[in-house]
């Protein structure tokens, strides 16, 4: 369950700060309510993870993986282009994620 309720809290980020990208600075109330009950499932899912996931590893996965796929989607359907730097450093916060869950001991609390 643990992993279930950080990937909820991981989309919910990347859903409400792609709808927070599509309110257009908040003119747009559909887009903009989307945001809001995005962040807030985000949160709760967050939360929810923290009872069997120590603070820093789950929040470190949630960045982490959360600018991965933030970066994927602000490409596929936002049209942003991302250079070669940009490339580069989401490739090595990939591979902080990859080290994270293969060799810490840190990821169970309990």
């Amino acid at each position: 369950m643990k992993y279930f309720f950080l990937i909820m809290a991981i989309v919910s980020e990347v859903a409400g700060s792609s709808f927070l990208n599509a309110s257009d600075q908040f003119k747009k109330l559909p887009f903009t309510l989307g945001a809001i009950i995005a962040y807030i499932g985000c949160f709760y899912f967050q939360g929810m993870a923290l009872k069997y996931i120590s603070v820093g590893i789950a929040y470190a996965l949630w960045s982490g993986l959360g600018i991965i796929l933030t970066a994927l989607v602000a490409v596929l359907i936002f049209k942003n282009k991302l250079d070669l730097p940009s490339v580069i450093g989401i490739v090595l916060i990939l591979a902080g994620v990859i080290v994270i869950n293969i060799f810490s001991k840190s990821i169970d609390q309990n």
